[in-house]
């Protein structure tokens, strides 16, 4: 028999935390999906529900749920990891282990910023395969046909198909121009602002799979919707730990109350029981989700905002400056936005709440596994070493002569 996750506390708790956050990721998912369609345009809950299930039926509940947990793995294991390290940074030299307030607020911010950079590559394509849940399958046509007609389109958005009704209604209008052009729709397909036939940009859900985004909006698009991303994550981060902490110390006081004798120290109160923790984690996820919503809009919508490279290209030459007043421009918020940044926030909140109570639930109950599994073992190798030492004893007594 061999023993569980060999001697490494450390591979204990990440096999913990994995499985933690792929069961939260999971769990909270569905309505996920439905938030994040619904904040990118007006349309009630059942109107979402209605779309979504005309469309993808119930699999599209589940659209970009691989994005989200390959995003949330080390998402959270650095917020929680960063969190950690600031706090027993903090704690270091105290003569108790108490944190306080203020000290877990800042190390909560910290933990945001590191989580954000490193989830919002994966929060973008999760986001894009959500949005594209709701919309009808374009029929596709053969990818050579497409080569040969488009060249153009072909190398900047491969496998995308067209609207032929687009381009012949972009031709007829333009026909009417003197002097005509006698082929004007080859004309049209070499310029990259044709590239749908409208002069518009593809929809989001038309550039949701990685090879799309590089080749139409380049690299720097994986981070679109970093600087909203960061506020929102810093402030959840914040409200979150500071929350919690306070909650924390409310429940060591309360029990430290009925001892007798008063401990001297608040830790000595006890540890606090993995449900009350788990309570404690929920609520303060509905905080911070209620604090941080409107950054969580502002992403969300920037980030199904199509910017091509060529457009990028033409803002950065004509010095183009991003509109709204300072805090706008700072956190990354469009003024477009500003009457719908409060749109679905019921929903994430309670999504928050059940996803932080049933990651800090699933993370004691799997740990509480290994260490039954640990004692288990401990105590058959226990039973196996006296065993073996009886026989060898009783075989050594058996092998002496009488005298």
């Amino acid at each position: 028999m061999g023993k569980p996750l060999g001697d490494s506390v450390f591979a204990g708790h990440a096999a913990a935390g994995v499985a933690a956050i792929t069961a939260s990721a999971v769990a909270v998912h569905p309505l996920d999906t439905l938030s994040a369609t619904g904040s990118q345009q007006k349309m009630g809950l059942g109107q979402v529900v209605d779309r979504l299930m005309s469309a993808s039926g119930p699999a599209g509940l589940y659209s970009g749920i691989g994005w989200s947990v390959l995003g949330k793995l080390p998402g959270l294991g650095a917020r929680f990891g960063t969190y950690e390290l600031l706090t027993a940074f903090y704690k270091d030299g105290k003569e108790d282990n108490y944190v306080s307030y203020s000290e877990a607020m800042l190390a909560g911010i910290a933990a945001g910023a590191v989580e954000s950079v490193l989830c919002t590559p994966f929060e973008l394509l999760k986001l894009r395969s959500q949005v594209g849940s709701v919309k009808p399958m374009k029929a596709t046509d053969p990818a050579n046909i497409t080569k040969v007609a488009f060249p153009l389109l072909s190398k900047l958005l491969p496998g995308y198909v067209p609207d032929i009704r687009v381009w012949n209604s972009s031709v007829s209008l333009l026909s009417n121009l003197s002097p005509k052009h006698p082929d004007m729709m080859g004309a049209l397909k070499q310029h990259p602002w044709m590239l749908t036939g409208s002069g518009k940009p593809p929809l989001p859900s038309d550039v949701q799979v990685p090879s799309r985004v590089i080749a139409l909006e380049g690299w720097g698009a994986l981070w679109r919707g970093l600087r909203p991303g960061m506020t929102r994550d810093c402030v959840f981060g914040g409200m979150f730990f500071s929350t919690w902490q306070f909650i924390h110390t409310a429940m060591l006081t309360w029990s430290a109350v009925n001892m007798n004798p008063q401990p001297s120290k608040l830790e000595e109160a006890g540890p606090v029981s993995p449900f009350a923790s788990s309570l404690a984690a929920g609520f303060s996820g509905v905080v911070a989700a209620a604090a941080s919503h409107t950054f969580d809009t502002a992403k969300s919508r920037s980030e199904c905002t199509v910017i091509p490279k060529y457009i990028a290209m033409e803002r950065r030459l004509l010095k183009w400056k991003v509109p709204g007043n300072w805090i706008e421009r700072k956190t990354g918020i469009s003024p477009a936005d500003r009457n719908v940044l409060f749109r679905g926030i019921g929903q994430r909140m309670a999504r928050s709440g059940f996803a932080s109570f049933l990651l800090v639930g699933s993370y004691y109950f799997v740990i509480d596994q290994f260490l039954i599994q640990g004692c288990l073992f401990w105590y058959q190798a226990f039973v196996e070493e006296i065993t073996n030492h009886g026989n060898e004893a009783g075989k050594s007594g058996g092998n002496q002569e009488p005298t």
